[in-house]
């Protein structure tokens, strides 16, 4: 069983934004796979299917970003999901540039306050997809920067990404090792 998470924030005024990447991902990655509608369940929206003889759940929590943990923290308790072997999180970075990825295994929160939740819940060990969104010009904005909607040059470079994540997590149900989706994936 795989449990795969997109972070986001809930409502219309969050939608398309940098920091809903994780939901955005998510919702292609779903309509590519014929997933039934997403049904609310465990603070998320939560939808599943059998995939290559293996389910798989796919969330996107509803707390608000900051508390991603108490979502998942249900599903992984309720389905008895080994977060190091079965949970993949996918959310935006704004360490990253724009339209690159990073996969790793466990770490810091690296100042993401979803995965701080995650990690408070949930210890440190889970796979996560960074995907890029580039940085504010000063920090004064980046709140203003996460929220805000990707330019249409800006989208160009994005869409690949969000294409790279979707060939990522289908090389996860194939049960791909982890050293061979960051080798592949991992690219300088």
């Amino acid at each position: 069983m795989k449990l795969i998470v997109g972070l986001g924030n809930p409502g219309k005024e969050y939608e398309r934004t940098r920091h809903n990447v994780g939901f955005d991902i998510i919702d292609e990655f779903a309509e590519k796979n014929g997933f039934n509608p997403f049904k609310e369940k465990f603070q998320g929206l939560l939808t599943e299917k059998t995939v290559n003889g293996e389910k798989v759940i796919l969330l996107k929590p509803q707390t608000y970003m900051n508390l991603s943990g108490n979502s998942i923290v249900q599903v992984v308790k309720f389905y008895k999901i080994d977060p190091v072997e079965d949970l993949v999180v996918v959310y935006d970075d704004m360490d990253l540039p724009l339209g690159k990825l990073r996969v790793k295994m466990n770490g810091s929160a690296g100042g993401h306050n979803g995965i701080k939740s995650i990690i408070s819940h949930l210890g440190q060990d889970f796979m996560r997809v960074k995907c890029g969104i580039g940085k504010a010009k000063n920090k004064d904005e980046n709140i203003n920067f996460v929220l805000g909607r990707f330019t249409k040059e800006e989208s160009e470079v994005v869409n690949p990404m969000f294409l790279s994540v979707i060939s990522l997590l289908d090389d996860v149900l194939k049960n791909t090792q982890i050293d061979k989706i960051m080798q592949k994936y991992n690219k300088k």
